[in-house]
């Protein structure tokens, strides 16, 4: 049996997600992190993109898209607090394209900086839920 680290992924709802994992890809700040058992110890910021879990029973990874959070490695667990997280299957292309839309006429009418920076944020998060199909 291949060594396992612990993985739990955490929303600001709940605990989503706690099961013991063979690895975990998860998109970091400035790439996608491979975490294993035994892994050096870090924290990184977590970007908007799709975190797969290769767990002990199967060969194809579960895919879970998160909107971005952190993530803290330690030789034995790896924990992402995620700011939203939703299963890659439950994601739908016709709502996400039309999301899309809809933001960028909100962002068309923002008159203030703040409005159109949040804006803008939820632009990135969405189309990276679109790439993430």
């Amino acid at each position: 049996m291949a060594d396992t680290t612990a993985f739990e992924l955490v929303s600001p709802e709940r605990l989503l997600m706690s099961q013991d994992v063979e690895m975990v890809i998860v998109p970091g700040a400035e790439g996608n992190i491979g975490v294993l058992a035994r892994h050096a110890p870090m924290i990184s910021t977590v970007r908007p993109g799709v975190i797969e879990i290769f767990g002990t029973r199967s060969a194809e990874a579960e895919r879970v898209f998160v909107a971005g959070g952190f993530a803290e490695v330690t030789p034995d667990r790896c924990t992402v607090l995620a700011e939203e997280a939703v299963p890659v299957s439950d994601l739908d292309r016709s709502e996400i394209e039309q999301s899309i839309k809809d933001l960028r006429e909100d962002l068309e009418d923002a008159k203030e900086p703040a409005e159109r920076t949040a804006i803008e944020a939820r632009i990135v998060v969405t189309q990276a839920k679109l790439a993430a199909i």
